[in-house]
């Protein structure tokens, strides 16, 4: 409804100081601010109120005094935001924005002082549809929408209260407006305002025409002259006012018999007339249907509509016709009172009352002819009233009158010929054996074939003619002669009889003379039903559907089953199999099937179970029907995953887009429902996964020593509308395969060297050889052994194998100083083949170290060293020994206590040590720097190094 509400935004323009009556603008800005009544007596309370008075409510105030009254209109339907004004440039408190028109300059110009406030006396309703600035007073539209025809024409109310907001109609400036009435206080105490402000809301299209009833029935007589004039009751009704209320009224199609004329009362309300523009007759048509349609004046306009009946009554304009002018009747002398011997009908094309018509005979009628034939009035059947005697006239000429209300009566001669007869027809008695009640002989429609129903004795009164006799007329019946009696014949049946075909028989017997008179006797033979048909369904398999989860008592169908047997015979009762449900019903009355609890396809897909229709019979009958319920899937269940979580172990170095695992999940549900598509949500970069086969692979290789175990969450959607997913968590282990060696951290180089004191105690550790491996479990279990010597008695030292400690065996004698080269293999217990360093450990054995350049000089020389092939022997545990700061600390220590002059360079060692365990280099660097090759001659010139000095640790 609020299409066409535009979104222009509202403004307020100030009024020039003479009042003028109120004219809403076309725009949805605001209505001008009046100024005050007089400009040089703005500060004069008394003309300021006899300038009210004339004004009138529906001008606004807004002079400088204490109390200031502004006006401002916008349409309705207006979005949240739109300004309705700023009450500090329209009060002339604040200067106005660049291009809006000051009408009055303000008296004094503005002195700095404290900054405006405004706020609303009190919230109302009138406050819920507009939000104030408290610092600059504009007003704007709130996000509750402004709609004109819900606040004034169904919650509209008087003026507001002072000290209150309410919405007025009463002091708008126009019948048709509707006002939002605020209180607003403008604080500090020098700027001090109490402000109402009057919002008009205009009225925009936005409601249709709409007839009260969608049906509107208008009754015109058939007589009605051209020109009649009838007024349509239920007008269409227009919430919206002025032009965008009901204009006009038309008909889609007028028949070529009406027309329409729109009639406006003194209070503006329009009135459709139905005008009768050609003549009516109800006997050619009795009605006629059009729809007719309302507009307003909007632009567009916009219509409503509901279907005109226009029934014609029926005036009595026609008159009772006979078919025919006179009828001929031939009546026996002997014919039997009360025998119905003709009947005239007339016809009137009128309705009701109108179309009565009543029989009588015309005074023309000797009473004699009255007195032998009955005319009844009603059916104007005439009967046989009397026994017709030997001196009655053989013709009678009946005039008879058909009376219709206000009309000549319509005329019909029945002229009666009574045939004489001299002669005693035969006659027939008859004796019935089956049971009979007031001439209608009743039988069992399961008699069988030759049951007897009667014996008719045919007799010649006068006892000289002969007489025969036959049946006549159609049915399963048979009369023959009773031998050995020659008048005496027996009426029997011919073959079963079936209620369900036929229920009713009529024969007659017909016995004559050789004269050639005959007589007749009716037999009328009534079947009585027996229960012999079974209730048969229209189909023996009923196929069903519904969606699961279906609401309580959910209808499923409604069973029928029809009887062709007749009263409580024919009356079916349903009843469920034992095969069936407890939760299913079925009323056995209706036959309505239902269900009583909501069924879950994942639990049962299929159910398949009798029913049962039986009759009231005695004994009853029954048939059955399988009904065959297929349930079918809504999307209620969210894929599952068969664990909670996976894990899987996955050697390092596994090649990309190698198969990981397969991700197992199911969604009970059926045919979309049921499709799950996976996705891996966090490191999609690393890890994909196959949806089809739910195969996880990782698109790269992965290295345990950069990331030891991986957490993936796996998403599972499925095909539903709307989609339902699960998540899971799977976590990757990779498990460590051999592919480091042992990383040798101290010492540094094969170039340094260690200063070995000759006082030095056997057993007491000379150094140590440490080093790290990468990989974890018996892949980084590190042994130390000594392969390679050389020196004066280089056996005097020996490696722990797993510590690495280099100790000394023997007391150093004067023939052991000299330099010690020791070639020590760091390897760990790799499987399948281990993986080795080789370090050079150089041990100085001297009182001093007096020429450094010496020393130098042997360690560059290239050393011949026969390798030693001996594996260590120690109990083999994992000693992944992390390289951290804490670690280098008793080193530090230790270095300081020996020699001042060293610590700046243990503390570099120590420092690379940590920088070497959180930064991974080139496995090609570490070979260069800690890698001797066993085969050939020692290469000691792959690095070189400045020596350092290391006394005992």
């Amino acid at each position: 409804m609020r299409g066409r509400r535009g979104a222009r935004r509202s403004r307020a323009l100030a009024q020039s100081g003479r009042p003028a009556p109120w004219h809403p603008r076309p725009d949805m800005g605001r209505l001008g601010r009046p100024g005050s009544c007089s400009t040089s007596r703005r500060r004069n309370l008394p003309p300021l109120l006899l300038c009210l008075l004339f004004v009138g409510p529906f001008h606004c105030l807004a002079s400088y005094s204490r109390a200031t009254e502004l006006l401002y209109s916008l349409n309705e339907g207006l979005p949240a935001g739109v300004l309705i004004g700023s009450l500090a440039e329209d009060l002339r408190l604040a200067p106005r924005a660049p291009g809006r028109p000051d009408p009055q300059p303000p008296q004094r110009a503005p002195q700095p002082g404290p900054p405006l406030s405004f706020s609303l006396a009190s919230r109302g309703l009138s406050g819920q549809y507009v939000t104030l600035d408290n610092r600059s007073g504009e007003l704007h539209t709130s996000a509750r929408e402004i709609d004109r025809e819900a606040l004034c024409l169904e919650g509209g109310g008087g003026g507001g209260a002072a000290g209150g907001d309410s919405i007025s109609i009463a002091s708008s400036p126009s019948p048709d407006s509707c006002l939002l009435l605020l209180d607003v206080l403008v604080l500090p105490q020098e700027y001090f305002r109490f402000v109402k402000v009057k919002i008009a809301i205009r009225d925009v299209n936005d409601n249709a025409p709409r007839f009260p009833v969608s049906q509107i029935l208008v009754w015109v007589p058939e007589n009605a002259p051209v020109n009649t004039r009838l007024a349509i009751e239920h007008p269409a009704m227009d919430p919206d006012v002025g032009t965008n209320g009901v204009q006009t009224y038309r008909l889609l199609d007028y028949h070529r018999m009406f027309t329409l004329d729109v009639e406006e009362n003194e209070n503006g309300e329009r009135t459709p007339y139905l005008i009768v523009m050609g003549l009516l007759d109800r006997e050619t048509q009795d009605q006629y249907v059009s729809i007719i349609i309302a507009e307003d004046g909007g632009s567009p306009p916009l219509l409503g509509s509901a279907t005109l009946t226009i029934g014609i009554s029926d005036i009595n304009d026609n008159c009772p016709l006979f078919a025919d002018s006179q009828i001929n009747v031939t009546v026996y002398g002997n014919a039997t009172v009360g025998t119905p011997i003709a009947a005239v009908q007339a016809v009137d094309r009128d309705l009701g009352t109108n179309a009565q018509i009543t029989y009588s005979y015309s005074q023309k009628v000797p009473q004699a002819s009255k007195d032998l034939f009955h005319l009844d009035e009603t059916t104007g059947v005439i009967t046989l009233s009397s026994k017709i005697g030997g001196s009655v006239l053989q013709t009678h000429r009946l005039t008879i009158l058909a009376n219709g209300p206000g009309c000549i009566p319509a005329v019909i001669t029945a002229m009666v010929s009574i045939i004489r007869v001299t002669f005693r027809p035969p006659e027939i008695v008859p004796r019935y054996i089956a049971n009979e009640v007031d001439g209608i002989v009743y039988l069992k429609e399961l008699e069988p074939v030759n049951t007897p129903v009667a014996f008719f004795t045919i007799r010649d009164p006068e006892g000289k003619y002969k007489v025969n006799c036959h049946l006549d007329g159609e049915g399963p019946f048979r009369l023959s002669p009773y031998k050995p009696y020659s008048n005496e014949y027996l009426l029997e049946t011919t073959k079963l009889m079936d209620y369900e075909l036929q229920q009713f028989y009529e024969v007659a017997v017909v016995a004559w003379n050789s004269e050639g008179f005959h007589v007749k006797k009716i037999i009328k033979v009534q079947l009585l039903d027996d229960n012999d048909n079974a209730p048969v369904f229209l189909q023996p398999l009923i196929e069903l559907t519904i969606e699961e989860n279906n609401a309580p008592h959910a209808f499923l169908t409604k069973l029928y089953a029809t009887d062709a047997d007749s009263g409580e015979r024919g009356q079916v009762s349903y009843f469920l199999g034992h095969d069936a449900p407890s939760y299913f019903s079925l009323d056995s009355v209706t036959g309505i099937l239902t269900v009583s609890t909501p069924l879950d396809r994942e639990e049962k897909e299929k159910y398949r179970y009798t029913v049962r229709a039986v009759d009231c019979g005695k004994p009853p009958r029954e048939s059955l029907a399988t009904v065959a319920l297929t349930v079918l899937d809504k999307n209620d269940n969210s894929p599952r995953f068969i664990n909670k979580d996976f894990s899987f172990f996955v050697p390092e170095n596994f090649p990309g887009y190698g198969e990981i695992g397969v991700i197992s999940v199911t969604d009970a549900d059926a045919g979309r429902n049921g499709w799950v598509a996976l996705s891996v949500l966090n490191q999609s970069d690393i890890f994909v996964i196959d949806t089809g086969k739910g195969m996880l692979r990782a698109k790269v290789s992965l290295d345990r020593e950069q990331q030891s175990s991986y957490t993936l969450w796996v998403e599972a959607v499925d095909g539903g509308e709307p989609a339902l997913s699960s998540t899971t968590k799977i976590t990757i282990l990779l498990l460590d395969i051999n592919d480091n060696p042992p990383l040798v951290l101290f010492p540094q180089s094969n170039m340094s060297y260690l200063l070995v004191l000759p006082s030095t105690l056997p057993g007491s550790p000379v150094t140590e050889v440490y080093a790290v491996d990468k990989d974890t479990g018996m892949n980084a279990v590190i042994a130390y052994s000594i392969i390679g010597r050389r020196g004066p008695r280089p056996e005097s030292f020996r490696i722990d194998p797993k510590t690495g400690n280099i100790t000394l065996e023997e007391a150093l004698l004067q023939t052991d100083y000299g330099l010690h080269r020791l070639l020590v293999k760091v390897s760990d217990h790799g499987y399948p083949e281990p993986l080795y360093s080789t370090v050079m450990v150089n041990l100085f054995v001297n009182d001093t170290v007096s020429n450094e350049s010496y020393i130098e000089s042997l360690l560059r020389k290239e050393p011949d060293i026969n390798i030693e092939e001996k594996e260590p022997q120690i109990s083999i545990e994992p000693t992944h020994r992390k390289v951290e700061s804490v670690s280098c600390m008793p080193t530090l220590v230790a270095l300081s206590v020996i020699s001042l002059g060293s610590i700046t360079l243990v503390t570099g060692m120590g420092i690379y040590i940590c920088l070497r365990r959180r930064k991974k280099h080139p496995r090609e660097d570490e070979s260069l720097e800690v890698q001797i090759p066993l085969k050939g001659k020692i290469d000691l010139y792959m690095r070189e190094r400045k020596p350092m000095d290391i006394s005992n640790i």
